[in-house]
């Protein structure tokens, strides 16, 4: 990044492009929010989903920006501004608008290795894993993510999964000025839909599923899939790296060959079947771990870790496929996916001291909930309880088919809110209950529930709910809190509320605790 770069060098090389008025103002900065412009400022104007950035176009002028881009002709046009005041006009202001500012960066994905790993599930866990290898091999990797953005040695908290191109572009300039070699990212659809990505050179493509999520943005199945598919799409075009380029992907996934046909990088699969490049060949899986041989195009690796659960498993041997593919060695490999114990927020245990298990899973999809519900049975000696909620102003859709999953794999079901949003809890609840109800009758007679009585509760206080889980539970049983994770928020309406399930179930573990000393 530059302090001051002209536009003509900015602009330089991009076909379709035309500027109007002032040809060569000197520029300060780039960025797409108005409330960021300052005095010499390039504004771009993008289309978002509730606002047109064209609308601000007067506002930027006002503020100082000495050039203004968008692919509204008429609309730069018409903006009123002094005569150094430049109007860019650019086919398709989005993608441009992440090519522009990678280059006001100067093109930090150029001078990093860079992963992106795309899917409705298991991005987090696979980016950790993946940047836990690169590390075990010697590189310094920076880490953007849902949970964390880890920039050399510091940590901050997420702000998006993805964040907006300027934000993105200067995160990983800071990462290249602080000496790191490679990036691994999780890559949201929201993020490939709006082009948020554009200017960013992948040097590897990670796909790791796609179930029913987002589809009050996607609108179908098929759109959701459309956007995951961009990033493999975008895979292996040129740029002025030598590193290997692979697009990596889930070969259980029915979406696979989707993906993997999008792809302009040779494509490596993994999964749990011997038809995948990477797989298992043999596994032993317990509350302890996962231990496995997996088979590589490179030769096998022995790994032990600490994660539970075949879903685990499938992102381990993602990451093992990144690792190998980037001619990492294999007991590099080896030592990454041993050191990696654990994510926040993904099948987090909560020990306070009880003769039972907690445990806090980010799982807010039908698909990631079966899976942690399936593992949380394999493991529990006792009764499964299962406490979760929807969010509101999301997919409503599969609100029913996560209460199918939760009463088909849970011996007690406890209904609660999650972030509410503008929506009325009960509401949530309600859609959620029919399928509940769904599955209980679908419920096979040979697993009669523990609570035969009164399967499931709705108490929309989740506070309460986790309270109530926490005094039911006995020796033995297994409580899932999923939904929020890592999150220690709650949105209710549009105030953000401290709220950490972690914290939570440990303040009920300890309050009965407490009263059974004083009860003893």
């Amino acid at each position: 990044m530059r302090d001051r770069m002209r536009l003509r060098e900015l602009t330089a090389g991009w076909d379709g492009l035309t500027i109007l008025g002032a040809q060569d103002p000197e520029i300060t900065r780039v960025t797409s929010d108005s409330r960021r412009v300052i005095p010499g400022a390039l504004f771009v104007a993008v289309r978002g989903g509730h606002e047109d950035g064209h609308r601000f176009l007067r506002d930027a002028a006002a503020r100082g920006a000495v050039a203004v881009a968008g692919d509204d002709r008429e609309a730069l046009a018409r903006v009123e501004g002094p005569p150094e005041l430049a109007r860019v006009v650019v086919p398709d202001a989005r993608p441009w608008l992440g090519r522009v500012a990678a280059r006001w960066f100067g093109d930090p994905s150029h001078r990093l290795g860079l992963v992106g790993v795309t899917g409705t599930n298991g991005k987090t866990t696979t980016t950790h894993l993946i940047r836990a290898i690169f590390d075990a091999a010697g590189r310094r990797t920076g880490l953007l993510g849902t949970v964390r953005y880890a920039i050399g040695d510091e940590v901050r908290a997420a702000t998006h999964t993805t964040p907006d191109a300027e934000t993105l572009q200067a995160l990983l300039a800071e990462m290249v000025d602080r000496g790191v070699t490679d990036a691994v990212m999780e890559v949201s659809s929201h993020a490939l839909a709006q082009d948020r990505t554009a200017g960013c050179a992948f040097d590897v493509g990670v796909f790791t599923n796609l179930t029913q999520d987002h589809l009050d943005f996607h609108g179908t199945m098929e759109a959701y899939a459309a956007a995951k598919r961009r990033l493999f799409e975008h895979l292996g075009e040129p740029n002025p790296k030598s590193r290997p380029t692979r697009a990596v992907i889930n070969r259980d996934d029915p979406w696979w060959e989707t993906m993997a046909r999008a792809s302009r990088a040779p494509v490596w699969t993994y999964g749990l079947t011997a038809e995948a490049d990477v797989h298992p060949e043999s596994v032993e899986s317990s509350v302890s771990g996962i231990r496995c041989r997996a088979v590589t195009p490179r030769g096998r690796v022995d790994l032990t870790s600490p994660l539970v659960g075949s879903y685990n498993l499938s992102n381990l041997l993602a990451a093992v496929a990144v690792g190998v593919s980037q001619d990492l060695s294999i007991d590099a490999v080896r030592e990454g996916v041993a050191r990696m114990d654990r994510v926040p927020g993904r099948f987090e245990k909560v020990e306070a001291g009880q003769d039972f298990t907690v445990v806090v899973d980010y799982a807010h999809t039908e698909d990631a909930l079966r899976r942690v519900l399936t593992v949380a049975r394999e493991l529990c000696r006792g009764r499964l309880i299962a406490v979760f909620g929807c969010g509101g102003d999301r997919d409503p859709g599969k609100r029913a088919p996560m209460g199918r999953a939760a009463a088909s794999l849970s011996d007690l079901v406890i209904l609660t809110s999650d972030n509410p949003r503008s929506e009325d809890p009960l509401a949530i609840i309600a859609a959620i209950e029919g399928g509940v109800r769904d599955g209980l009758a679908a419920r096979s007679p040979a697993r009669p529930s523990a609570f035969s009585s009164q399967p499931y509760l709705t108490l929309p206080d989740r506070r309460e709910a986790i309270e109530r889980a926490v005094q039911t539970a006995e020796r033995g049983d297994l409580i899932v809190l999923a939904g929020k994770g890592h999150e220690d928020y709650q949105i209710v309406g549009t105030a953000r509320v401290p709220f950490d399930d972690r914290l939570v179930a440990e303040e009920a573990i300890a309050r009965r605790l407490a009263l059974q000393v004083r009860s003893a």
